[in-house]
């Protein structure tokens, strides 16, 4: 039977979309508010399309904090995208006195005005659609297999996060300036980007945390 892949869901993203994308990957996928079954599963995916403060809340409320904690104190497969990107560190900009989940050690930001100003027309805020990515120094992560530089994916944010470790940024991204759009850690890789929406591409990256999972399992 294949491990099981756990779709963390707090009422807040497109959940489905996910699932779906996951099991087209070749996975077997519970999506799910249950802290048992994140406890048991063999990887988490949280994904997230919304506001900082309130997701944090709504994680608290379901009493999801502990079992995430849990599966990076243990190195499980771990994959966020979007806002399940943002709330991996320790505050955001969207959200003030609201607490992420503190993993990794940084901030999220708006992008700004003056970026705006200062770069061309098609700036705008939210970023909204395709753009490429390129290696960071964490671009060696095995959740990036076989997918090269200034490649595409699609995008919806208004907020990066800028980790004060920079050996952790997977890829980067440039939009009025560059920004890291995925991190990696271990078994951890979270991308700002949307693989589920970001057709091949997505699809291969993908079946490279299912695959990990599968390795882990």
């Amino acid at each position: 039977m294949k491990p099981l892949i756990a779709v963390v869901d707090y009422e807040m993203g497109n959940l489905h979309s996910v699932g779906k994308a996951l099991q087209k990957a070749g996975a077997r996928v519970r999506i799910t508010s249950s802290p048992a079954v994140i406890r048991n599963a063999a990887g988490v995916v949280l994904p997230g399309v919304g506001a900082f403060g309130e997701a944090g809340k709504r994680l608290r409320s379901k009493r999801l904090f502990g079992p995430l904690m849990e599966t990076f104190e243990n190195d499980k497969p771990f994959l966020g995208i979007c806002l399940g990107l943002q709330l991996l560190f320790e505050r955001s900009e969207e959200s003030a006195g609201q607490k992420g989940l503190g993993v990794l050690k940084g901030k999220v930001v708006k992008f700004s005005a003056k970026a705006r100003e200062s770069s061309v027309k098609q700036f705008k805020v939210p970023h909204m659609g395709w753009n490429t990515v390129s290696r960071g120094p964490a671009g060696s992560t095995p959740f990036l297999h076989d997918i090269g530089s200034e490649n595409y994916f699609y995008f919806v944010h208004s907020y990066y996060p800028i980790p004060v470790e920079a050996n952790l940024v997977a890829t980067e991204t440039l939009y009025g300036s560059r920004f890291c759009s995925s991190v990696a850690r271990g078994r951890l890789f979270a991308c700002q980007f949307h693989p589920e929406k970001s057709g091949d591409l997505g699809q291969k990256l993908l079946r490279n945390y299912v695959r990990e999972v599968a390795l882990c399992s």
